[in-house]
């Protein structure tokens, strides 16, 4: 709801008292879901340009340069709220929408990634919401056949309650034919067309601003929209076909405050008159507030010349698509909508898109660090811990439940990175963050996101485009969480502009509280990244090959999963020297290894239960912060001839330890307190316990 702050500021503006439609779009568009009161002094930090950056933030996805014909679409989106009073529908329209944001560049969606926060899955409630979620997104990119080729799973009690769902999606188009969604001359018409509109998901925007209570599951559920993937594919194609036309002028996606928020932030370089009583509607008797806030799922706003509509209508219904002639492009800048002849809206549209007043909140740093106690476990026992853990367990649950060969573009889902083939090279995609470490260093813990994304490039041998982010917090009136948000988005910016990486766009999701579990989700500044590679797949080491580490390992335990574990305390990571992203890439590409991953959540154990859990390696005498420091800047290779290794690595200070060599079955770990081993049966077992879990 606004508050009376805002509704006097605004009625002294306009000099007089608001309609019950100019009321509703204001909550709506000055909610904190679509204006970012909160943090758009923060996200004006961040570095948005680059050499390959096309069209920047600000439209519904961001247009990148990724060779001489291709350019790819990109955008990230939340949809927490909705996904935890209805996890099918909730992630399913998420899943939807930011597919809508791509096609409206005129792009054709290519790929999905879906890093995904649950609380502890020994909770029934979090299994349910695990398993719907999942099948929504499952669900709906398998029917409109777009891949999911990359996730993230984080489980934490944190998170009960409050579940996040951050889904990227990915398309390409020529980069001298993408659309914009801002409209472009007075006198153009502005045409609906899509799915009808009904009463589902009124008020979203306003609900995603707020905190999730005891009795959200029944008292917000109008506010979750439901997709139809079926019309959302009739869409896309529909789409592709008007933007080759080149009549199309503008699109926007229909989103968070339905056509009200579509057609206002369109028109804000002008203005537009909309006639609410023309648009097709799936339910008798909508009233104004009702057509013009509704969050219907599947439908498109697009600007086009008066003479262009009926060969545009004809397109549209070929697909078997509805539309309407809803307004047009006024050159007085306001925004007006009518309603059976009746004027009931009439705002200068800048006060209405991006004129709400910013917050200020104070910010209180805070040290949430303890001290390192060693674990009072053996180390056979810490280890069946950790590879049991869902953070580390196998994936495969989750991964059936989606289609990623769809589309026949995907080269590779298997490591820290999905890889799709574009042209004569290779897309890479990679998500993610570490809540729990951002939680203990705010700072580090973000920059840390972005290098870590970064690494799993380069252990493809790719470079970083750009990423998108979703920044979660909880409340920022919380002096506590607002220095979260501070501290994250400066490691983020900073670390960006080391690595020469653009932020070209995102979204920010505040209020992730639960008042029936009484938690408060941990800083989540989830990060979806976009690079170019070799067109190869990953590769896994092969029997009697040799492993080795680049880098050094230090005593950084905080956050880690074995600090979730047993409490052990301890630093949070420090921020590695970026050099060897550089390295890694040399190393990969020259072939002085044969594959590569990344060390990070789990540390070496984690690695290495993702990477060959078949092996012999020794751990050394230190060998607790060995297998479970969760130190960045290390990789764990698979190599034939360690003098190749040497040749690239000698001159530039890095580290490299021979490690083990592969094995065919069992998992061997010689330490300093005796050898651990593990069958290729108990292995297993444990690194399926995950999947175990969600038999019920």
């Amino acid at each position: 709801m606004l508050c009376s702050r805002d509704i006097d500021y605004i009625e002294k503006e306009i000099k007089r008292s608001l309609s019950e439609l100019e009321m509703a779009c204001f909550e709506n568009l000055w909610s904190e879901h679509c204006s970012y009161r909160s943090t758009k002094p923060l996200l004006r930090t961040l570095p948005t340009d680059g050499e390959n950056v096309l069209l920047g933030p600000g439209d519904d996805a961001a247009i990148v340069r990724f060779s001489d014909d291709i350019a790819i679409a990109i955008g990230m989106e939340s949809h927490n709220h909705p996904s935890y009073v209805d996890p099918y529908d909730g992630a399913a329209t998420g899943v939807g929408g930011i597919i809508r944001d791509v096609i409206s560049m005129g792009s054709r969606p290519v790929a999905l990634m879906d890093p995904l926060y649950f609380g502890d899955l020994d909770g029934e409630k979090n299994r349910y919401l695990f398993e719907h979620i999942v099948s929504g997104i499952g669900d709906y990119g398998n029917c409109i056949g777009v891949p999911v080729v990359r996730g993230e799973l984080t489980f934490d009690k944190n998170y009960s309650g409050n579940p996040l769902v951050n889904v990227v999606c990915v398309g390409v188009v020529h980069p001298d034919k993408f659309l914009t969604a801002r409209v472009k001359a007075p006198k153009n018409r502005l045409i609906l067309y899509g799915s009808s509109t009904g009463r589902d998901g009124l008020g979203g925007a306003s609900f995603a601003s707020r905190d999730l209570s005891e009795d959200s599951e029944a008292e917000d559920r109008p506010a979750v929209q439901v997709g139809d993937p079926y019309t959302e594919k009739l869409l896309i194609e529909a789409t592709m076909e008007l933007s080759a036309t080149g009549k199309i002028l503008s699109c926007r996606d229909l989103g968070a405050a339905g056509l009200a928020g579509a057609s206002s932030e369109m028109s804000s370089t002008f203005g537009a008159r909309i006639a609410a009583d023309r648009v097709h509607l799936r339910e008798e008797g909508m009233n104004e507030v009702e057509i013009m806030l509704a969050e219907s799922q599947e439908r498109m706003l697009i600007e086009v010349a008066p003479e262009d509509v009926l060969e545009i209508g004809a397109i549209i219904e070929k697909y078997d698509l509805s539309w309407s002639d809803i307004g047009e492009v006024i050159a007085e800048n306001r925004y007006i909508v009518t309603f059976h002849g009746q004027v009931v809206c009439d705002l200068p549209v800048d006060l209405l898109v991006g004129g709400a007043p910013e917050e200020e909140w104070a910010g209180k740093p805070y040290s949430a660090e303890k001290p390192f106690n060693r674990p009072s476990d053996d180390l056979k026992t810490l280890c069946t811990k950790v590879m049991s853990h869902p953070d580390i367990a196998s994936k495969d649950w989750v991964k059936r439940q989606y289609d990623h060969d769809v589309g026949l573009k995907t080269i590779s889902t298997e490591s820290g990175c999905g890889v799709l083939r574009l042209g004569d090279s290779a897309l890479y995609l990679s998500c993610g963050c570490s809540p729990r470490q951002i939680y203990l260093k705010p700072y580090e813990g973000c920059a840390n996101t972005v290098y870590e994304n970064a690494a799993n490039m380069a252990a493809m041998g790719a470079e970083p485009l750009c990423i998108v982010n979703c920044l979660n917090f909880a409340s920022p009136v919380h002096e506590e969480i607002f220095w979260q948000i501070k501290e994250s988005v400066r490691g983020m910016g900073d670390m960006c502009r080391k690595l020469s990486i653009p932020v070209v766009g995102g979204n920010v999701s505040l209020y992730n509280e639960s008042d029936e579990f009484n938690t408060s989700i941990l800083p989540t500044p989830s990060v979806g990244m976009a690079g170019k590679g070799p067109a190869k797949p990953f590769r896994r080491p092969v029997f009697g090959m040799k492993l080795g580490i680049i880098g050094e390992s230090k005593p950084e335990f905080g956050g880690s999963v074995i600090d979730l574990l047993t409490g052990c305390g301890g630093s949070a990571p420090g921020i590695p020297d970026v050099i060897i992203l550089e390295i890694m890439r040399k190393l990969v590409n020259s072939g002085a290894v044969y594959s590569a991953t990344d060390i990070s959540r789990g540390g070496l154990l984690g690695a290495l239960s993702g990477f060959c859990p078949s092996c012999e390696i020794d751990a050394g005498e230190n060998a607790f912060e060995e297998l479970f420091s969760e130190s960045y800047g290390r990789f764990l290779v698979a190599y034939e001839d360690e003098s190749k290794i040497a040749e690239i690595i000698s001159k530039t200070g890095t580290s490299f330890t021979p490690l083990g060599v592969v094995r065919e079955e069992s998992f061997i770990i010689h330490t300093g307190e005796g050898t651990i081993e593990f069958s290729k049966e108990e292995t297993e077992k444990l690194l399926s316990s995950t999947t175990n879990l969600m038999r019920f």
